[in-house]
């Protein structure tokens, strides 16, 4: 099979791109000039220089391929310019569909986020038919990919087979940039994190979520959506976890909400308006965490087949990765690691 991944040089991309080469499948990359294609360094895969936001470059990318994997998206909680984020994962994605249909792919494989699904006011786990509406959510971030994902379910009345997958909040190595996940991984292990809010995540391992877009690109239904998760965490349950795997201290004092979020307003303010740079504490982070973020991945388990690996493996993997990344301070860890030279 012939395939096209965009985001290929990216976190959840990248693991797909491995596994789709270890298949034997012919795999061509759609990679931005600039971008950072360490994770593509090791692999037998065709690369093709363009940009989701160039629809003629996704068109040449394209031609000839059987499926394409539109993971690309601009995956940041704050961004001086919305706008921005818009160009890449709202007309991007209907680049990369528009691309897809003038060639003749046969199946596009959509890579959405939980963080398009809505989450019931009973604290009840979300799911793929949960409603949200575009006014519910919180930051560019999730509305552009609302809107994407909406584009994306309507090409299937074009005769585009689109299947959607909607990941949650995968954990692992090779996190390079890294992911808001990612960072806050690399803050705790760097002792930058010594409070937190009660909140809640879902948490998988990102290897699993890309062999979840191949099960979906081989079992899932066109104009479905599958959401790729495993464990529902809150987020003094993850910190339990990365100190039973680092070594270092879990945080204990726990938050109030409405100072985090007075001050958040603070920094976003002196942002905005003085340093242009990321906030010390994002706006949208914090009233994203207003609500958990749980999830209900039946219906990828039970259709799909995708893994579930444990949520503690994804975790100790994604510190071991970093800490032999240089991400983490020498000063900060454990004496045994410092003694043995790591």
């Amino acid at each position: 099979m012939k395939v096209l991944v965009t985001g290929a040089t990216g976190f959840i991309g990248g693991h797909l791109t491995r596994l789709l080469v270890e298949r034997g499948d012919h795999v061509r990359a759609l990679v931005r000039p600039a971008s950072d294609r360490e994770m593509l360094s090791s692999l037998e895969a065709e690369t093709v220089f363009g940009d989701v936001r160039d629809c003629e470059s996704v068109v040449r990318a394209a031609k000839g391929c059987d499926t394409v994997f539109h993971v690309a998206a601009d995956y940041r909680l704050w961004v001086p310019n919305p706008s921005d984020m818009y160009e890449t994962n709202v007309q991007g994605t209907v680049n990369v569909l528009e691309a897809a249909l003038a060639v003749n792919v046969h199946r596009v494989v959509y890579t959405s986020t939980v963080g398009a699904l809505g989450i019931p006011k009973n604290g009840s786990p979300g799911d793929e038919t949960t409603p949200v509406k575009e006014r519910d959510l919180c930051g560019p971030y999730k509305r552009s990919k609302y809107l994407a994902e909406q584009k994306a379910l309507a090409y299937n009345g074009k005769g585009l087979p689109v299947v959607i997958v909607n990941p949650s909040t995968p954990v692992g190595p090779g996190d390079r940039k890294p992911t808001p996940t990612g960072k806050m991984i690399v803050d705790f292990l760097n002792g930058k994190i010594p409070a937190f809010l009660d909140t809640g995540l879902n948490l998988v391992h990102v290897e699993d979520v890309a062999e979840g877009h191949i099960l979906a690109h081989q079992r899932g239904k066109p104009g479905e959506k599958y959401i790729l998760g495993c464990r529902n965490l809150t987020l003094a349950e993850i910190f339990r976890l990365l100190a039973e795997a680092s070594g270092l201290p879990a945080p204990k004092i726990r938050l109030p909400y409405a100072p985090v979020l007075a001050a958040a307003y603070v920094t976003e303010a002196v942002s905005r308006s003085i340093t242009h740079r990321e906030p010390l504490i994002c706006l949208n982070a914090v009233r994203m965490a207003k609500r958990k973020m749980f999830f209900d991945n039946t219906k990828a388990v039970r259709e799909l087949g995708i893994s579930q690996t444990p949520v503690e493996r994804a975790l100790e993997e994604a510190v071991t990765w970093f800490r032999n990344h240089d991400y983490v301070h020498r000063t900060t860890l454990p004496e045994g690691l410092k003694h043995a030279g790591c």
